[in-house]
């Protein structure tokens, strides 16, 4: 019973960071399109002026 008990506490933990990991990677990713959408933004409102 505590072999069963100390598998699935391991099971949450890696699932656990797993999704974490998994958050990072979008966050990244959301993050560098919205830097290259500024960038794309701000080089045509100082193209303007």
């Amino acid at each position: 019973m505590g072999l069963v008990v100390v598998l699935l506490l391991l099971a949450l933990l890696v699932g656990g960071v797993g999704l974490f990991i998994e958050g990072l990677k979008w966050l990244l990713i959301i993050a560098l399109v919205l830097l290259v959408v500024g960038a794309v933004t701000g080089s045509r409102f100082r193209s303007r002026l």
